[in-house]
Parts: C-alpha cells; structure tokens; sequence
C-alpha cells in the first residue's frame, strides 16, 4: 500500500513539474512573439503614433487570451467543461456585475465606432480633456478646463468608465473638423468711430492667422466631403451689436482646439498696442465707485 502511495505520488509531482514546464514555456514563447510584434510594427514617423498604439493594444489582448486558453488546458485536465460551466457561470455574473460589463461592452463600442480615438479632445458629460488611454474598463483624459482657463490642461489625469459613452453626450473637437471657433469680445463707448475700430480688429486678425488659411481650407473641404459640415466663411469677422455697456465689437475665427489661449493672448496684445493709439477709440469696462462721507457726530452731553 505504502509503494503505491509513493507511486502516486511521483506520478503526481511529475506531471506538476512537466506542467510547470510546459507553462513556462508558453509564456516565454508568448512574450517573445509579443517583442517580435512590436518590432515589426515600430513607429517611423510621427503619424504612426496612434497606429502603433492600437497595434499593441491588440497585440496584449489577444495573447492574454492565447495564453488563458494553452495555461487553462495544461492545468485543467477537463477544459471544455470547465468552458462550458464558466458559460453559464457568467449569466449570473453579468447580472451581479453589471457595471463591469457595461464597461466591456462600451469598449467594444469605443473601438468599432470611434466616437473617439487616443489624442482627440473630448467632452464627455462633465469631463474635458485629450485622450490619452484606452483601456478595457476605462478611458483616462488629460484634463482641460476646471480651474484653468482658455481650455488648458490641468494636469490632472481623469479615468472614465467606459460605460459612459452610452449614457453621456460627447463632443469631439478633432473629429471631422479639427477646428473650432472662438469669439472675444470688446466694448467700446458709443461716440467711438466703430467702423474705424472694426477695420482695426479685422486686420489684426488677418495679419495673425493669415498663415493657417491655407490649412483650414484643406481641412474644411476635408470636413465637407467626409462629414457633410460646412461653413459659410472660414477667414475672421468682426461683428457689431448695441449692448447696455456701449458697442459690442465680437472678433470671431477659427482656431485649433489647443492653441486657443495662444491666440487670446496675441490678440489681446495686439489690440491694445493698436487702440492706445487711436484716440477716436475709447475701451469701456464696468467699474464701481464708492463714495466714503464722515457724519458729524452730535458732541457728547
């Protein structure tokens, strides 16, 4: 009886130690087709940025799976029930943690639909940002926005539940047309010569964005072909409207997403070095006065 325990027993410790074996050896076969793969996908330009990104995705994923089922079938010795015992497992599952595949399944959505792809700059409910993740459970965006103004980043990583996309409207700023358009305002006193100070402004505009025509135009015909959006006029305009502060000067143009606040800021400079000169042209703004009078008090009795 002893002689057949111990026979057991070495059958067992040899099949463990041949299993072990043959695991590690899938794993390292795996992990050396992984680096073979992303050698052969290597970036070569800059372009291929988000090409390689989704290539590696791929590539994780699907041996991650390759190497369930080889491990799985070493490991268990009656595989296919165990498949079909984890089928019926996952129904009750699903209903448990639902969340988890509502995640999957706005995976799924994410990339064969592609409201969005890894570098855009989306809005998504409350949240702002570039994508700069995607992942199985969540997508994760470098803030922009909250504190900060003009749109710039925060800093902040935001991971989002990839659940999202089905119950939050998104906008995307690089989809389609990867422009956008930006107004600011400026208010001038109703005896100002307006017409002067809106020629001003709309050559301050053309001689700032003059060198990005070229490109939106190549863009919005883009736009118009693929997607069907269309613009009346892409060069800056300046419109003019009465407002209880005096005239509304609205300087409107086109810009990229990500150097909006560059172009406020030049802009800004620019009218201010033009209108300091023009004395014809008055700035208004708000202001508030508060007037301090010391009462005499009666003296004391």
């Amino acid at each position: 009886m002893e002689n057949w325990i111990e026979y057991l027993n070495d059958i067992v410790e040899y099949e463990v130690r041949w299993n072990i074996y043959k695991t590690v050896i899938i794993l390292l076969v795996l992990w050396l087709i992984k680096k073979g793969a992303y050698k052969l996908i290597g970036i070569r330009t800059d372009e291929d940025m988000k090409r390689v990104y989704h290539w590696r995705k791929t590539i994780q994923y699907t041996l991650a799976i390759v190497a369930l089922l080889l491990v799985g079938n070493i490991w268990i010795s009656n595989f296919q029930s165990i498949t079909t015992f984890l089928g019926l497992l996952s129904a009750g599952i699903a209903i448990a943690l639902k969340d988890i595949f509502v995640n999957i399944a706005g995976w799924i959505f994410i990339y064969w639909r592609k409201p969005f792809d890894v570098g855009d700059r989306i809005q998504i409910g409350e949240f702002k940002g570039d994508v700069v993740d995607l992942r199985l459970f969540q997508f994760s965006l470098l803030e922009v926005g909250n504190w900060v103004d003009a749109e710039q980043s925060t800093g902040r990583i935001v991971h989002v539940p990839n659940g999202k996309v089905f119950t939050d409207p998104q906008a995307n700023y690089s989809q389609g047309f990867e422009y956008i358009w930006n107004e600011q305002h400026l208010y001038i006193s109703l005896d100002s010569d307006y017409k002067k100070a809106q020629q001003l402004l709309k050559d301050i505009l053309y001689e700032l964005m003059q060198d990005g025509f070229k490109s939106i135009e190549r863009a919005m015909m883009k736009a118009h072909k693929e997607h069907f959006i269309h613009f009346g006029q892409y060069t800056p305009t300046v419109y003019t409207k009465i407002h209880e502060r005096g005239i509304q000067l609205s300087m409107r143009y086109l810009c990229h997403p990500r150097k909006r606040r560059v172009y406020e800021h030049q802009v800004t400079e620019a009218v201010l070095e033009r209108f300091r000169s023009a004395t014809d042209i008055k700035i208004v703004y708000p202001i508030t006065s508060v007037y301090l009078q010391n009462e005499t008090m009666p003296p004391k009795r």
